[in-house]
């Protein structure tokens, strides 16, 4: 059995929705809510995030698609949809490479398919270093609000906050291993070229993890590529009727 935790609402075909970084499952209730009266929605936690347990400080992506392919299989997940937020999305590129046609569509919300860069790899290891000095507490107070555009974090204050407390429940081993597994991940646009099924990719313009000129690069690589105007890293929060809406329809779009 495999030992990833999740929850899961509805009926009808699987959609996968996969959290980011400092995240857990539970930053999709509202959309698993919404979605449930047309698909089977399911929301993982990632090894060391929420309740699934995570052993040591490293892992790589590819043992994460490793993880979840058995666990798809163990809860007769067939040909799911899968959309990740993030380093989501990263997970969903390596499931994309392992899987292939066995998943119906993906999507990248605020995600890309190139590899870190030397400057952010450099960032990385500075993650790494400060939450082994600092702790989880101290690292994901500093570390979330930045997510969401600068103009905004006054009126988001209480989702911000919402964001630190999920944050909070990120094991050290789990943050550690993920900033690791970011950094040594490998360039994937090549399996998303490959892949033949729907992708989405989702990018704001405000984005500072994930730059909108990065996002502008790959565009033609996915069938539907949609930009969210003066969104930042947190568009599902920032924007949540409009992103609801896109992945639903992009979702419809993937049933057989």
């Amino acid at each position: 059995m495999s030992s990833v935790h999740f929850f899961e609402k509805g009926a009808g075909q699987p959609l996968v929705l996969i959290h980011g970084y400092c995240e857990t499952s539970n930053m999709w209730s509202e959309f698993a809510e919404s979605l449930s009266g047309e698909f089977r929605i399911i929301c993982p936690d990632l090894p060391g995030c929420g309740n699934s347990p995570i052993h040591g400080d490293q892992i790589t992506l590819e043992e994460v698609a490793v993880i979840l392919e058995e666990w798809m299989e163990e809860n007769q997940l067939e040909k799911p949809i899968v959309i990740g937020h993030s380093l989501g999305g990263y997970v969903t590129l390596a499931m994309t490479e392992l899987m292939g046609n066995k998943l119906s569509g993906i999507g990248l919300f605020h995600s890309t398919a190139y590899a870190d860069d030397q400057e952010k790899k450099d960032t990385r290891n500075r993650t790494i270093t400060f939450l082994k000095k600092n702790g989880v507490e101290k690292f994901v107070t500093s570390f979330v609000p930045p997510l969401f555009p600068e103009n905004r974090r006054m009126e988001l204050a209480e989702e911000i906050n919402q964001a630190i407390e999920e944050a909070k429940r990120c094991s050290l081993e789990g943050l550690v291993a993920f900033a690791g597994a970011m950094r040594d991940r490998k360039e994937r646009t090549e399996v998303l070229n490959s892949f033949r099924g729907p992708k989405l990719l989702i990018a704001g313009t405000e984005d500072g993890a994930v730059k909108i000129e990065a996002s502008r690069a790959q565009k033609a690589l996915f069938s539907n590529y949609v930009e969210l105007e003066g969104v930042g890293h947190m568009g599902m929060v920032e924007e949540k009727e409009k992103t609801l809406e896109l992945i639903r329809n992009f979702a419809l779009s993937c049933k057989d």
